[in-house]
């Protein structure tokens, strides 16, 4: 069994490099999520806007909870298939450092 060094992988520029681009990919959709997740309980207790009928007989809070459940699913699509790329370049990382003893 090879040892790796996961005190050397974390003070690597592969390793940096790639929390930082993981960070930068997840905290834009986090923030998205949780405004677009909390306006709604907002906009449904302190406005009528979303009271007003959009088409036939739904309102428009209808049209945004069901945005929001669209938008779930969404996010949940982009990011498994973003962490399939980050859980790629982890296992290189590891790999180069598999055994590395130096």
């Amino acid at each position: 069994m090879s040892r790796i060094d996961y005190e050397k992988i974390a003070h690597s520029d592969e390793y940096k490099a790639l929390k930082k681009e993981r960070n930068s990919f997840i905290l834009p959709i986090t923030l998205f999520f949780v405004v677009a997740t909390l306006l709604f309980p907002f906009l449904t207790g302190y406005t009528t806007f979303l009271n007003n009928i959009a088409f036939w007989n739904i309102s428009w809070a209808w049209i945004y909870s069901l945005m929001l459940f669209i938008m779930v699913w969404t996010l949940v699509m982009l990011y498994m298939n973003k962490a399939k790329t980050f859980d790629k370049k982890a296992e290189r990382i590891i790999e180069k450092y598999k055994g590395d003893t130096k």
